[in-house]
């Protein structure tokens, strides 16, 4: 068992490492494709899209299910809303702490990348994407414990991508990073928070 974790964990990796890597040889072909595609009409959708992505929406929507499922007596699900909650709030501690360690421009800023310490510009913020890494964090975990029900939900997080390089926000390897790290964090919470501690094996209902 321990091998085959081992194993997941290696093919996993190995994936985003790939994912990632092909991101970033991509990011001015997609940059230049998303300028040409730029319409009045889409643009006010992406910006909808991007305002309902941020994680104020997502952490009301969770606590709303929270208190639901906790007054109605389903343990189950008032774990996996709590998890849900809990992996997007470590997603946005690491992308706060990666976003002022790396301060990237985001795509619609003509300037060079600098140093600017803890307070610089928001222009900055680019490397990863927060709407992304929360999104995906916050779903992840859901896509854990509840197969069907997290894949009708991927949609979300997939768009929220498309509208932050669509709005000129976010390259494509900043959308697919925080993709991968809201992934991680989804993983580490489900693991240690749904996972039973005796053999860490609980079958989730698909």
């Amino acid at each position: 068992m321990k091998r085959r974790t081992a194993l997941y964990w290696l093919i996993g990796i190995a994936i985003a490492a790939t994912a990632i890597a092909v991101s970033f040889h991509f990011d001015d072909n997609v940059r230049q494709f998303m300028m040409q595609q730029q319409a009045p009409a889409m643009r006010n959708f992406m910006r909808y899209v991007s305002l309902l992505g941020d994680w104020p929406l997502h952490a009301t929507v969770g606590l709303g299910l929270l208190g639901l499922a906790w007054r109605r007596g389903s343990e189950q699900w008032t774990r996996i809303f709590l998890a849900m909650l809990l992996a997007m709030l470590l997603a946005g501690v690491a992308d706060a702490v990666i976003k002022r360690a790396i301060p990237r421009a985001r795509p619609s800023v003509q300037t060079d990348t600098r140093w600017g310490g803890p307070r610089f510009s928001s222009k900055y913020h680019s490397f990863p994407s927060g709407h992304v890494g929360a999104s995906t964090a916050f779903f992840g975990v859901l896509l854990i414990a509840r197969r069907r029900v997290g894949l009708a939900c991927l949609p979300i997080p997939i768009l929220i991508g498309f509208s932050r390089m669509y709005l000129g926000a976010h390259y494509l390897s900043d959308v697919v990073c925080a993709a991968a790290l809201g992934t991680l964090c989804a993983v580490l919470v489900a693991y240690f928070l749904l996972l039973p501690t005796n053999n860490r094996q609980l079958k989730f209902e698909e």
